[in-house]
């Protein structure tokens, strides 16, 4: 061959080699950048949708991540906030798939596997989440939380072998105890395994043989399991030992109830409210069972009372008991002097209880025993010092004494007690009366003020829009005021002849005789012969004069 031709032909072949490597480089250099800056890409578009959703911006932050959906199909998190947009679009579907696409690409993702779960059991779709649970499990042991929540699923989806065994877990975990056991033996009791119930709670027993409550426990299991005979042995052991355990005296307090033994459940309930094991609680808790009980066979209060009598002759650590005692007998509508005894020792005991304080300041106004009234609301100064009720109270009371200075220092003390949420009947009386007071000493101005301050509090006290309008009329001083106040008094109620007179003074105040003839007449005709009416009578004088002069 042609020598020249060979070169020729070789330096084609590199020519053509040399291209191959050129292309192939070319490929290979020019698709890395491109992977990177997708990545890069995705990376800006995520970090602008988390800025846009801090900021609040949520429909950008929404269309940002369905981009970065697109850019990245297998990105777990976006999944994971996309899931939160749908959940707040109600779209619960797609929400539910995608919080499933973000536990499924990153499985690992203990929030995301948590959150996962915790829909499945929102939409109590148990089933589903049982297997998410145990998975979260698997990776972290030392979480009882999730084998509690375990205990739960199984139980509702009515896997009661797997609910034991998780329990059994637990207890591997953190030892026998009470809470597990009884769980436990609930489940076998529901099964019908009675042996299995009664050997369970037997274990805690045996773990803790000091522990009489565990034994009482074993009794009562054996009780509800049909072994009568072994737990009323098993309570007889425990008695021998602790003869007032209030736990197994109730439990025979039931046994002979159901019996129909009643003679020996009534001294069994004697005997667990008057041994010093029971506390307030269980007492209480007694005496309402016998109350109830009581009320079914037909109302007799005569053993309920002494029961109550019994019980209250002896030392008490709180207030409970008595105010149980007055509720109870408050009810059976007894002497309300008896009630007031017990209202009183209930106060020796708590004297800060001012329930029972304010039905005896009650009591003693109803017997206007005003001396008693002061006397019940000073003590609440002390004990009930931010309870606005006693003030008032003591105001009034000092007021019907026409004790002036000390019922207008009650009321005064009052309102620096009073807050925005306070009663406003009561808060507008407190200004009311105050205004009053403060009328009859000669303090006007400052009772218009104390008339004002009611009015802010109710503005259709008609008491206080009488008698500011009364005054006002008197001193001949923003008539149509007092004429628009005293309007609505004889509104409010237009057949009484105090509010009527105020109205047809006002009028005569205002010259207008005529119509001030026409509503003292009903004022005159509507009189309380109960009352002192010399000054309505005074004012028809007036009246009648001023018109036959006209």
């Amino acid at each position: 061959m042609n020598k020249r031709v060979i070169i020729r032909s070789r330096m084609m072949c590199w020519t053509l080699l040399r291209a191959a490597c050129l292309m192939l480089f070319a490929f290979h250099f020019s698709s890395l950048p491109a992977v990177a800056q997708s990545s890069r890409e995705f990376d800006q578009f995520f970090l602008e949708a988390m800025i846009q959703r801090q900021k609040g911006n949520n429909a950008a932050a929404f269309d940002l991540l369905r981009h970065c959906q697109e850019l990245n199909p297998e990105a777990p998190e976006v999944y994971y906030f996309l899931a939160q947009y749908y959940s707040a679009l109600k779209n619960t579907e797609k929400s539910v798939d995608c919080f499933k696409k973000a536990a499924a690409l990153q499985p690992d993702n203990v929030t995301y596997m948590e959150t996962l779960a915790q829909i499945y059991i929102r939409q109590q779709d148990f089933a589903q989440a049982i297997p998410v649970v145990e998975k979260i499990y698997e990776r972290d042991k030392e979480r009882l939380d999730l084998l509690e929540i375990l205990f739960q699923l199984y139980q509702q989806v009515g896997r009661n072998d797997k609910a034991v065994e998780v329990l059994n877990r637990i207890e591997a975990i953190d030892g026998k105890s009470e809470r597990i056991s009884m769980a436990k033996s609930e489940i076998f009791t529901r099964q019908g395994n009675k042996k299995g119930a009664i050997a369970e709670i037997k274990a805690l027993a045996q773990k803790y043989p000091n522990d009489l409550n565990y034994m009482a426990l074993y009794a009562e299991t054996m009780m509800m399991n049909g072994q009568v005979k072994k737990a009323l042995k098993v309570y007889d052991q425990i008695l021998q030992q602790e003869p007032d355990n209030n736990r197994v005296l109730m439990s025979l307090r039931t046994y002979h109830q159901a019996l129909g033994h009643q003679t020996v459940a009534d001294s069994l309930t004697e005997r667990v409210l008057l041994n010093g094991n029971a506390t307030s609680e269980e007492r209480v808790h007694l005496l309402r069972q016998e109350i109830a009980a009581c009320e079914q066979e037909g109302g007799d209060s005569t053993r309920v009372l002494q029961l109550f009598r019994k019980m209250l002759a002896r030392p008490q650590s709180d207030e409970d008991m008595a105010l149980l005692c007055a509720s109870y007998m408050n009810a059976k509508q007894m002497p309300k002097d008896s009630i007031s005894r017990v209202l009183e020792q209930a106060l020796a005991i708590a004297p800060d209880n001012s329930m029972a304080r304010l039905q005896l300041v009650g009591y003693a106004w109803e017997k206007e025993d005003m001396d008693r009234v002061v006397s019940l609301c000073q003590d609440a100064r002390q004990y009930n010092p931010d309870e606005m009720a006693f003030y008032y109270y003591q105001g009034i009371a000092f007021y019907k004494q026409e004790k002036l200075d000390e019922a207008l220092s009650a009321f005064k003390n009052g309102i620096g007690v009073i807050k925005d949420d306070s009663n406003p009947e009561i808060v507008s009386d407190f200004y009311a009366v105050m205004g009053d007071i403060l009328h009859q000493q000669g303090q006007a101005e400052e009772a218009f003020a104390a008339y004002d301050s009611c009015l802010v509090w109710k503005e259709d006290n008609i008491g206080c829009l009488n008698n500011y309008a009364y005054y006002l009329s008197e001193r001949g001083e923003r008539l149509s005021k007092a004429e628009e106040m005293s309007y609505k008094t004889i509104k409010a109620e237009p057949k009484n002849s105090t509010y009527l007179d105020t109205y047809a003074w006002i009028l005569y105040m205002e010259k207008r005789y005529a119509e001030a003839k026409i509503y003292i007449e009903q004022a005159v005709q509507n009189l309380d012969e109960k009352q002192d009416n010399s000054v309505i009578l005074e004012h028809a004088d007036k009246i009648k004069l001023k018109i036959k002069e006209e």
